[in-house]
């Protein structure tokens, strides 16, 4: 049971090393200008491999249960599936269901963690291949393998080392786990933390908040949900900035060598990279070629 990206890695593990009896995956949906329907891309692999594959909407309905029963899975491995698993689902294989999740548990349950990572400036995280349970996050784990977070790792960076790692770890952890010499442990009850779903709104940008913390959220947000804030009545995102030392104030704008610059709580936020309302990206000194009017601007004014 797997949707995105993240989970493609894992997929390919388990079908090269176990008989991989189906997939569950989301519904296609629509995208792009076209809006036309796109697959998820677990779905695409699972064609690709010859898999069968139900898309249902909820696994509370009926029929989708009922495939379930009718492939009788003795694991179901769970991989940013995107859908909570009722007590049925996960007691009906023999050997329960395990998750690939995206952080070292307890900290960053939920459903975006590796965001979470970056954000809150953790030296590392990792992946821990876990028992189900019917909580968000809190069954005993198996396994678990760490990475450092370098200075550089976006959302996306950052997802496709955890999915590596993560495929890589499933595949032993699996084997100890069904011969019985991996034996799930208890989530230690200190150092618990969540990081709850994102929407596109989270990723306005607060010039109250730090510089660091504001460019960590650039690199955490890339390239979903992405970051933003208000110029001229209409969005700006930014794709790429840097925290700059000095005096400044909240909101205020100005030059720092030739590239567009916002004061925050405690330093100067350098916009790298930008790209205004229907236009492509474009290096902030491009940007400030049609930007006449960036200088001593309050943005908390508009």
């Amino acid at each position: 049971m797997g949707s995105p990206e993240f989970a493609v890695p894992s997929l390919r593990a388990l079908h090269e090393h176990f008989p991989v009896v189906g997939v569950v995956t989301q519904p296609d949906r629509k995208a792009g200008r076209g809006r036309k329907l796109i697959s998820p891309p677990v779905k695409v692999v699972a064609d690709e491999l010859g898999l069968p594959t139900i898309q249902p909407r909820s696994l509370r309905k009926p029929d989708a249960f009922a495939m379930l029963e009718a492939w009788q899975p003795d694991l179901i491995v769970v991989a940013a599936f995107g859908q909570i698993l009722r007590k049925n689902v996960l007691e009906h294989p023999k050997y329960g269901c395990i998750n690939v999740h995206a952080s070292l548990l307890p900290r960053w349950r939920g459903a975006a963690p590796i965001r979470a990572s970056i954000l809150h400036g953790d030296a590392e995280t990792g992946v821990t291949i876990m028992q189900m349970d019917a909580g968000l996050d809190t069954g005993p784990m198996l396994k678990t393998a760490s990475i450092p977070i370098q200075t550089d790792d976006t959302g996306e960076s950052l997802t496709d080392k955890i999915a590596d790692l993560g495929a890589t770890l499933l595949i032993p952890t699996l084997r100890g786990y069904l011969s019985g010499d991996i034996v799930p442990q208890p989530q230690p009850d200190e150092g618990i933390t969540y990081a709850p779903q994102l929407t596109k709104s989270d990723g306005q940008l607060d010039f109250t908040q730090s510089a660091e913390w504001l460019a960590r959220q650039v690199r955490a947000y890339t390239p979903w949900p992405g970051t933003f804030f208000e110029w001229q009545e209409k969005p700006l995102k930014v794709l790429a900035a840097h925290a700059e030392p000095g005096q400044a104030v909240s909101g205020k704008t100005r030059v720092i060598a030739k590239r567009p610059a916002i004061g925050t709580a405690d330093g100067w936020l350098v916009l790298d990279q930008v790209q205004p309302a229907g236009k492509k990206s474009q290096p902030g000194k491009v940007f400030l070629n049609g930007a006449r009017a960036w200088g001593d601007v309050d943005l908390t004014e508009n």
